[in-house]
């Protein structure tokens, strides 16, 4: 599994050879006993850290998000920043982490046309975002009623991870040098995002409208 600078707390040697694996060979292996035997273990060793290849496959987009966040934790500035700004981070230290495991995303989630089923490869990610998200305290209208308050929460929550899928779906067809589009996009909407819930501003919201329209649009 390809880091950015730092590796995480994750089982490597079955991480690792799972990724070098489906990149070489276009494909899952045929059945976890095969696996054990390229690996070298038996396969109970398997069993004791994975209930199955789409256990490894969630676990690997999480491990991608442990990275970004143990990264993000040590950095001093990063923990005086404001929520918008902590987000931005995120952003752009996760993307670093996604480019350095590029063809391994790119397999992950092109190959499968099911949508339900990327979902639930993105699934421990999810959790771990949302969760990251409540953790930064992002400001909206304070409701009074406790069950608005929840409604918005977790309208919050389903925006934001919509935000990052979206994202992402952009990042895979980006084809500019060093991904820049994409880095115009995360400032572009994060920055619309916050707007809207600090004044409602539509200026923000125009202009990522006409970049968008640009990208997708009259380059098509």
């Amino acid at each position: 599994l390809y880091m950015a600078k730092k590796k995480t707390e994750i089982p490597p040697d079955i991480i690792s050879a799972y990724m070098k694996y489906v990149l070489e060979n276009g494909e899952r292996p045929k059945s976890i006993y095969s696996f054990a035997q390229v690996l070298g273990i038996k396969e109970t060793a398997f069993y004791d850290q994975f209930g199955s290849f789409e256990a490894i496959e969630k676990r690997i987009f999480k491990a991608f998000f442990d990275n970004t966040k143990q990264l993000l934790d040590k950095n001093k500035e990063f923990q005086s920043f404001d929520a918008q700004n902590k987000l931005l981070s995120f952003y752009f230290t996760f993307f670093e982490v996604l480019k350095a495991n590029r063809s391994y995303v790119v397999y992950a989630l092109e190959q499968e046309k099911n949508k339900l089923k990327v979902l639930s490869v993105l699934s421990e990610l999810k959790k771990s975002f949302q969760a990251f998200i409540d953790e930064i305290g992002i400001e909206t209208i304070d409701f009074k009623e406790e069950k608005m308050e929840k409604l918005k929460n977790k309208g919050l929550s389903e925006w934001t991870w919509g935000q990052l899928l979206f994202t992402i779906k952009f990042w895979l067809d980006d084809n500019s040098a060093g991904f820049e589009k994409t880095d115009v996009l995360i400032e572009k909407s994060i920055t619309t995002g916050f707007a809207l819930l600090d004044s409602s501003t539509l200026k923000s919201v125009f202009d990522l409208g006409k970049f968008l329209f640009k990208e997708k649009v009259m380059t098509n």
